[in-house]
């Protein structure tokens, strides 16, 4: 159970839940897209009361009914049911928990239970407020990290998380290199359009923002210098922001190619050793003559006949190699023997003469 559903490669049924997982997730999202327009969007919710006769209590509208909400419903079964199953069959709860995958996995559903919770509370008290609606707002944008659960299935997702753990020193320089930036020229670029009754720059805070969109070479345009002295500012904080923002990315590529290539060796060291440990290279069978066929079900790839060759090839060679020398050592034994053979008979025919 743990390899089906944490292990997508493992098998065809694992293959086809994480299938489903990933459709299931970016159903969710579009969701939690298609919910904010216009004429889907319900900023006021009031209740819709219907009219009393003979003192019928006033009927309030019921989110529940709600088709994004009965989809958002259905989604939130399959995260609830899959987070559980893996929890249970998980080798290690302890590992499992502190798995970050896991805690977004558990952050993604808790939304839910907390907007359910506010609508029941609604609806007992008679559609009073139960929660701001900042608080109801912050909530609901949390269901935006469900976007994360791709990353359980995607590779590249992956890479780039390990990437970013593993250039955080980097990164960390990056923020402080243009945290000095911004307060340097955001104060230079106050004080040099400070003579200026046009200036947009009313304080130091508020150059903050011109002075990071700067640096970064976006440049929105709400705020750019007027004088002279405010424009070579300008002028000199996007050279330095081009050049902070440089300094740094090498080597975040060379992670990126580090982990990048490390998976795809992996992945392939991991075909070969299927290849070679897992699967059978050849189903044969012998047919009771001595000629030993293969079964029809078995099929080679092209990797596979080429491993075959390379050990068929090596064996070959091996066996010439023994066979040559098993060849010369028979020779030279020959020899050898000879030799003694013929030099007994001289000695024998000398101790005759003599005689």
């Amino acid at each position: 159970v743990w390899l089906l559903f944490e292990y997508p490669e493992s098998s065809g049924p694992a293959r086809g839940i994480a299938i489903v997982s990933v459709l299931v997730i970016l159903i969710s999202i579009v969701i939690f897209c298609l919910e904010t327009l216009p004429e889907f969007r319900e900023d006021h919710k009031e209740p819709v009361p219907v009219a009393s006769v003979n003192g019928t209590e006033p009927y309030f509208s019921s989110p529940f009914s709600d088709p994004f909400f009965v989809v958002e419903t259905l989604c939130i079964i399959w995260f609830s049911f899959e987070l559980l199953v893996r929890f249970f069959a998980c080798p290690s709860k302890a590992i499992f928990s502190r798995n970050i995958m896991n805690i977004i996995d558990i952050v993604a559903i808790i939304p839910y239970f907390i907007t359910l919770g506010t609508e029941l509370a609604e609806q007992q008290g008679n559609g009073q407020q139960a929660m701001s609606l900042a608080i109801l707002r912050v909530i609901r944008l949390v269901r935006v990290f469900r976007i994360f659960k791709l990353s359980r299935h995607s590779k590249g997702l992956q890479i780039l998380g390990q990437t970013l753990k593993a250039s955080m020193r980097e990164l960390g320089l990056l923020i402080f290199f243009l945290f000095i930036g911004v307060i340097l020229f955001s104060s230079a670029v106050y004080f040099a359009e400070a003579d200026d009754p046009d200036s947009g720059f009313s304080s130091i805070p508020d150059a903050f923002w011109w002075a990071v969109v700067t640096m970064t070479t976006v440049g929105y345009g709400d705020m750019h210098p007027i004088s002279i002295g405010g424009k070579i500012v300008g002028s000199l904080c996007a050279i330095a922001g081009v050049l902070t923002i440089a300094l740094p990315v090498p080597v975040i590529v060379s992670n990126f190619n580090y982990f990048y290539h490390r998976e795809t060796e992996g992945e392939e060291q991991t075909q070969y050793l299927h290849v070679g440990s897992c699967q059978p290279l050849a189903a044969e069978m012998d047919d009771g003559r001595g000629v030993r066929k293969r079964s029809s079900s078995s099929l080679l790839s092209k990797s596979e006949y080429t491993v075959i060759e390379e050990h068929r090839a090596l064996n070959s060679s091996t066996f010439k190699q023994q066979q040559n020398f098993s060849t010369t050592t028979a020779a030279t034994m020959t020899t050898v023997t000879h030799n003694i053979t013929a030099n007994s008979i001289s000695i024998s025919k000398k101790i005759f003469t003599d005689v």
